[in-house]
């Protein structure tokens, strides 16, 4: 499996991955609150602070995209495996089909899915472009529908998985699980990670910390939610769990090294395939979008 690494910063993990646990995964947490951390990390995805970042997260992914895939881009279809309640994909969508119909080329569609559904949601980003799609039924990344799969390849379009701020949720036996899955299925995946177990990474979430106390009354506003004001500042659990994931989170990223090292153990060949890596600054000299992205290689003959 050929791999090649881009813009990467030469940085060792500082520490080994731990796969700890996250308090928004966790079932005892509120659904209200799970939405209003989900809605942070939505914003720190499509939002751009003037001056402090030349790009958005979002629109960082989609030109890795743009690039890494080149001509080869409209021949999918995405699938986002992970979509909880939209994140980065309906921005990414926008970014990616200007950049086609800028270059006279046919947009691609972008598909939401998740093994906990929130079809509320998706329906709202799917009503602002004919682009967005979802499936309502729960999907599991390591068991793919076959019939979600072929209703896209039948269509004459490759299939192309897509792994936001969610690869390092997995651990490794159900890791090796939807890898196996992906390769069997899919002509392509990425994963897009904001955090990693380097020395920016760990200042990160504090910074999201403080970014949550400034902006809960816009959020608060928008949403019409006064809860959103009561859990930041009388009883501050939302910056504590930003804050708390965002450290396990960046414990539990996984290198370039270590993914392809779980691909290429994950009890499938993977000699057909081509992988590459990189990380690119939205907000230097602090934030990055690290990225792997891997290609079936018959994939390049289209």
């Amino acid at each position: 499996m050929p791999s090649a690494k881009h813009n990467v910063i030469t940085m060792a993990p500082l520490v080994p991955r731990f796969h700890l646990f996250e308090i928004d995964d966790q079932t005892w947490f509120p659904s209200f609150l799970r939405a209003h951390v989900q809605e942070g990390l939505h914003a720190a995805w499509v939002n751009r602070v003037p001056v402090l970042q030349p790009n958005s997260p979002a629109r960082v992914a989609a030109q890795i995209l743009q690039r890494i895939l080149g001509p080869r881009l409209p021949s999918y279809t995405f699938i986002d495996f992970c979509a909880g309640s939209g994140g980065p994909t309906p921005a990414i969508e926008r970014y990616v089909n200007r950049y086609l119909a800028a270059q006279k080329q046919p947009s691609v569609d972008f598909v939401l899915t998740d093994l906990h559904p929130n079809t509320d949601a998706w329906a709202r980003a799917a009503a602002k472009s004919d682009h967005i799609g979802y499936e309502p039924k729960s999907v599991d990344a390591a068991a793919a529908p076959r019939e979600l799969i072929d209703g896209y390849t039948t269509k004459g379009k490759k299939v192309f998985r897509l792994f936001n701020l969610a690869f390092h949720h997995f651990d490794d036996p159900l890791a090796k699980a939807i890898l196996k899955n992906t390769i069997e299925t899919s002509d392509g995946f990425a994963i897009f990670e904001l955090q990693g177990r380097d020395l920016y990474s760990f200042l990160m979430p504090a910074i999201l910390g403080i970014g949550c106390f400034l902006l809960a009354p816009l959020h608060a506003w928008r949403l019409r939610s006064l809860s959103a004001l009561i859990f930041t500042y009388l009883i501050p659990i939302l910056p504590f769990v930003l804050v708390f994931d965002g450290y396990v989170s960046a414990l539990r990223t996984r290198t370039p090294d270590e993914v392809e090292a779980l691909m290429q153990s994950c009890g499938v060949r993977t000699d057909g395939w081509e992988f590459k890596s990189g990380s690119e600054a939205y907000m230097p000299p602090f934030g990055y979008v690290n990225w792997i992205v891997a290609e079936k290689v018959s994939s390049r003959d289209w």
